[in-house]
């Protein structure tokens, strides 16, 4: 649980999941992500784009709820449920590649 560093313990307890850098970075990863699909075809606003968008949410969600269930043991189920949607929105961005929908570049990026 290395990616768990955290600010300071000082601002633990004043800003609980919220210090864990894994959710900042996966917050950020969220900001790229709809950015990157508000490019996407209109038709696929309720397909991949929407399923996208659904998977990249569910990263940052996930890490704060197994964080607010307050046992080691609760988040480390939720940081693999977490660890899976990265999984899922990996292999979307890859289909969304393989349709055209986004460059190489922008994958890089994210």
């Amino acid at each position: 649980m290395k990616n768990l560093q955290r600010k300071e313990k000082s601002e633990k307890k004043e800003e609980g999941y919220k210090s864990l850098l894994i959710w900042q970075k996966s917050i950020l990863l969220n900001t790229l992500i709809f950015e990157v699909t508000k490019t996407f075809p209109y038709e696929e606003r309720l397909g991949i784009t929407s399923q996208i968008r659904r998977s990249a949410v569910s990263i940052p969600s996930n890490i704060a709820e197994g964080f607010g269930r307050m046992s080691k043991k609760s988040l480390s189920a939720f940081l693999k449920i977490a660890l899976g949607s990265v999984y899922e929105l990996e292999t979307q961005i890859l289909i969304s590649k393989t349709q055209g929908f986004v460059r190489m570049l922008r994958i890089l990026v994210i």
